[in-house]
């Protein structure tokens, strides 16, 4: 998705996680704007993309992805609709100071209302002990988490 230009990106390394984040593959499962917004929302979350940073231009991403101009907007749109980037006239839209901290929130209570309850209800039926469950999540998280 990226390079918008090298000056947006902060360095090498950064521009291989953006690269890595932005899958090149589309799923039937939802429209393809909203998997371009849920992508730029998980890089936030993940510490790829930081509050201040500009996103690519539309036509760049555009023209990378092979998708319509007006799909990438929509996405951006959305992301701006939900006030977490800000169009700057002129210069390109940017990430919004606080909006990775809104995202926590919303994604944790989302996990905590979605997930977690099914997720709950097996460690109870498997008979799960903490110390188990710690165990397990440290073997299997990989080293570079």
């Amino acid at each position: 998705m990226y390079p918008v230009g090298e000056a947006a990106l902060p360095d090498a390394k950064s521009s291989a996680n953006r690269e890595a984040m932005m899958d090149r593959e589309w799923n039937d499962n939802q429209p393809i704007y909203r998997q371009l917004r849920d992508r730029v929302v998980a890089m936030m979350l993940d510490g790829v993309l930081h509050e201040g940073d500009p996103l690519p231009s539309v036509r760049s991403v555009a023209a990378e992805y092979r998708i319509n101009p007006l799909t990438v907007l929509k996405a951006y749109q959305e992301l701006v609709d939900e006030q977490l980037v800000e169009t700057r006239r002129g210069r390109g839209m940017f990430i919004n100071s606080g909006a990775r901290a809104v995202l926590l929130h919303g994604e944790r209570q989302k996990f905590l209302s979605d997930q977690w309850p099914g997720i709950f209800a097996t460690i109870r039926r498997l008979g799960l002990t903490t110390e188990e469950l710690l165990a397990g999540g440290a073997a299997t998280a990989s080293p570079n988490s």
